[in-house]
Order: structure tokens, then C-alpha cells, then sequence
């Protein structure tokens, strides 16, 4: 169902639970319903081994240990098929489909009440160690919240600066840790907005008020991985992706607007001044981080709705957790690329290079086209090291085919350069003390007098083999 088509059917189609139920309806085949018990770690290695065989199914869980009778939903953003369909289109849509929906950014609508406020447990009644959660990895340090996105709203202006930094309110996903039965150890980004609203907060000598959700519908959880400015509130992109306001209740403490069709949200403050150890926790490098703010969330309330799930995303570099990231980026790039150089037909992050590799296809016009691509690239995304450029034939969605264009197509004396000295990811395992990384070009475009003709194999003898091999042994 589109977006368009949700807004027609009222809000309940803000709702995870509305969410599943049709998706299974239409996409039975997509869903795979574990009933089996299951410890945590158990859930990371399922979604590991559905990888490792070339699957992604949307995964159900009902009996996980630590869990307390919550139902499990995880691998949900793990294929690209599935978020395109949130958006109505297909993978081959899904830059222009969410470029056009984000745009379309409108204000949340707030309303009286919504399933999140069915339980409300504040002060003394608030026991964080009851939470539904979930250890991935042996290496973490803990059970982890691994979807939270933590809200915040925008900061009074000051007088003497009224259009500082940091003025809109903020959706960002942050990993978390119980510390205590009252606060949460968690990992801030330090060159994020919500960064800058702490330290906003922290002028004033106050703690930031916040809120954390913890599984909402998916294009809310889309819409707090965008990369945009600390002058846009991503629940205004939330409601573009969704094609009509997002309905949001404020908690009640301090007033956040939080999803009202939410499963969990946790409503306190982070103190500037409160530290706690965090970490390590499995991150998209694919190894575990203890690289950490390890801020303090203390948590003044807990709202919870009386049928909730646990939206879990399962960290390292899964599919999932780097799909939440990179689709938002990648259609960004895109756009950006395509309105600056007509001849890009395609843009792909793989999975293999986690956030730092990027692939893109051209018709290149003349000669030096494709390093001016690849350099603007390099420059726009700040978490990319190495981009390889490749003629428009080549399926960009297929390492091994990129792979075979590095080697045919690139001289390394030629078509190699690097860039020195950059900004780099903190969580890039690679980069220098302050942060500063390499990065690279590399020109696997065919040549301008290149001559040869690529294999060709008739499509219809393609079909019958695939006939053939479909009928299984006794086609012999």
C-alpha cells in the first residue's frame, strides 16, 4: 500500500501492528514465523544464516528468552525489496520514490491519546530492568536496545543567537544500556544534532528533556535515519514518507511529541554532566565498538501499549541495520548526482563495503568524467573511502560483477588516485586518532577506443536452461 493509499485509511495505518498484519496477508512468502524458543544470540545467528543463504525475510519471533512473553520482530528493513514496497515501487524505484516522498515533508498533527499510553509507569514505578531485551553477539557487553530512536524537541532560542545551530527538534537512532532500574547508558553521536542540542541544553545549566521509541511503523524508523540539518525535524520527513501528517501524543512529563501508535517509549532526561560505561556493542564495521559518549538517559516515565512487540534491528553489519542507514544516503547521493551529472544511471552501497564503499554506473560523455563523479562523491558522503565508477552495462547490485569490471576494464598506474587528510567515520576501524581518513577513486569505465564486444548468450536459450534446471534430476 503506498503511502497515498495509507493516508485514505486513517491512522491506523501509522501502526506497526496494521503494518504486519497486511504485509503478511500480501507477502506470506516474505514472513518467516519461528515459534521454536529462542535465546538472543540465537535471533543475531538466524539473521546471519538467512544472509549467508541469500535470503531476507521479515522474521517473527514469539518465544525469545528475556523477552517476557513479548513477541519478536526483527530483519525487517533487511531487504530492499520490502522498504521499496513501503514506498510503493520497486528496488529500482526506490531512490526517486523516496527523494519525492521526503519531500513532501509536513508537520505532525498532535492528537488526544493512542495505544502508546495504554500503561503509563512514572517515578518509583519505573524499573528499567523489566524491559523486553535482547543480547546479540557474544562480544556486547549486554542486552542491547538496538531500535531506539531517541526524540527531542527544539530548544528555546537564545537572545543574543537566535538562529544558532541545533533549533528544530530531532529523531536519531542511538544503542542503549540499562545501567541502573532508572537510566539508560548510551552513545551519543558527537558531530549530530542531537549532540548540539545537549550542548545547547548544557549552556543553560539544564538537562535536554528526551524521549525514546522503541518500534514504531517502518517509515517512521526510515525517517529517523535521514541525514538532513539541524534546521529539519525528521518527524516532518516521517510524515512525507507516510503522505499524511504523523499523529503523535505528548508524554507526559515534559511534552515530547512521540509516535502515538508507538510499542515503547521511554520519556527522562540526559544529563551533561552524568557518565556511564557503554559498549562494547557489535557496529556496521562489522566488529565490536566501545567507542562511546556514554552519556546518562534518566528515565522519568514509561509509556508501553497493552499488545506491544519488540521492534528489535540486529546490529554489526547486517543487511538491516546498514539498509536503515545507506537508503536514505543513497537516495540523497543520487539525486544529487543525477541532477549534477545526467550520465549517472545508478547508484549502489554493498553490503560488503559496509558505509565505506560506494558504486556507481555511467555513460561516460568524454574523458575524466568518471573521476569528477567519483570526487564529488567522496565529497558529499563523509562516511565513504573508496568509490568504483563502471559503465552503465555493469549490475552495480552485484559485487562479483563489479569485481569483474575492476579487472578488465582498470590500469592501477591509470585509474587510481587517493584524496588525503579527509573527515572520516569515529566507528571507521581504519582512520587515524583524529579521525581523518584516505580515500580512494577507482575508474573501471571501459577505455575510449576499448573495442571489444561483452559475451553474449541468446535470452531464450537462458530460459530453457533455467526450464531445464527448474525441472530438477529428471531432466537427465
Amino acid at each position: 500500500m503506498t503511502p497515498t493509499e495509507r493516508a485514505a485509511h486513517g491512522t491506523g495505518y501509522q501502526d506497526l501492528h496494521a503494518f504486519l498484519d497486511a504485509y503478511r496477508a500480501t507477502h506470506p512468502d516474505d514472513v518467516l514465523t519461528v515459534d521454536e524458543k529462542l535465546e538472543g544470540e540465537d535471533v543475531a545467528a538466524l539473521v546471519a544464516e538467512l544472509a549467508a543463504r541469500g535470503r531476507s525475510e521479515l522474521l517473527l519471533c514469539s518465544r525469545v528468552s528475556g523477552l517476557d512473553g513479548t513477541p519478536l520482530v526483527t530483519n525487517l528493513f533487511a531487504s530492499r525489496t520490502r522498504v521499496a514496497r513501503l514506498l510503493g515501487t520497486d528496488p529500482a524505484g526506490l531512490h526517486h520514490a523516496y527523494q519525492r516522498a521526503a519531500a513532501r515533508r509536513t508537520e505532525p498533527r498532535v492528537v488526544p491519546t493512542g495505544p502508546v499510553l495504554d500503561t503509563v509507569a512514572e517515578g518509583p514505578d519505573v524499573d528499567l530492568t523489566t524491559l523486553p531485551l535482547l543480547k546479540h553477539f557474544d562480544s556486547d557487553r549486554g542486552p542491547y536496545i538496538t531500535s531506539g530512536v531517541i526524540t527531542a524537541e527544539a530548544p528555546p532560542a537564545a537572545p543574543d543567537a537566535p538562529d544558532a545551530p541545533g533549533r528544530s527538534g530531532n529523531l536519531s537512532y542511538h544503542r542503549a544500556l540499562v545501567h541502573s532500574r532508572t537510566e539508560l547508558a548510551t552513545s551519543l553521536h558527537s558531530r549530530g544534532h542531537l549532540w548540539q542540542l545537549l550542548r545547547l541544553a548544557e549552556q543553560r545549566g539544564e538537562p535536554l528533556p528526551v524521549a525514546m521509541v522503541i518500534g514504531a511503523h517502518p517509515l517512521f524508523q526510515l525517517a529517523a535515519s535521514a541525514r538532513v540539518g539541524p534546521d529539519v525535524d525528521e518527524r516532518t520527513l516521517a510524515g512525507g514518507l507516510l503522505g499524511a501528517p504523523l499523529d503523535v501524543v505528548r508524554t507526559p512529563r515534559h511534552g515530547i511529541r512521540v509516535p502515538a501508535s508507538a510499542e515503547l517509549v521511554l520519556e527522562g532526561v540526559i544529563d551533561p554532566a552524568r557518565t556511564a560505561p557503554e559498549g562494547p556493542f557489535g557496529e556496521f564495521s562489522g566488529y565490536s565498538s566501545d567507542r562511546s559518549t556514554n552519556n546518562v538517559l534518566i528515565v522519568h516515565s514509561v509509556l508501553r501499549r497493552r499488545d506491544a512487540v519488540l521492534l528489535d534491528i540486529v546490529g554489526g553489519n547486517s543487511a538491516e541495520h546498514l539498509n536503515l542507514a545507506r537508503i536514505p544516503r543513497e537516495s540523497e547521493m543520487a539525486e544529487q548526482l543525477t541532477s549534477r551529472f545526467p550520465e549517472v544511471t545508478a547508484l549502489h552501497y554493498p553490503t560488503s563495503g559496509t558505509h565505506f564503499h560506494a558504486y556507481v554506473a555511467l555513460r561516460q560523455a568524454r574523458p575524466g568524467q568518471a573521476r569528477q563523479i567519483m570526487l564529488a562523491l567522496l565529497g558529499w558522503d563523509p562516511y565513504l573511502k573508496t568509490v568504483v565508477a563502471v559503465d552503465d552495462d555493469v549490475d552495480i547490485t552485484r559485487d562479483a560483477d563489479v569485481l569483474w569490471a575492476l579487472a578488465t576494464h582498470l590500469q592501477p598506474g591509470a585509474d587510481v588516485f587517493t584524496v588525503d587528510g579527509l573527515p572520516g567515520s569515529p566507528l571507521d576501524p581504519s582512520s587515524t586518532p583524529d579521525g581523518t581518513t584516505s580515500r580512494m577513486g577507482l575508474d573501471a569505465t571501459r577505455a575510449p577506443h576499448f573495442d571489444a564486444v561483452r559475451i553474449r548468450t541468446d535470452p531464450a536459450r537462458v530460459a530453457r536452461a533455467r526450464d531445464l534446471l527448474d525441472q530438477g534430476p529428471a531432466c537427465g
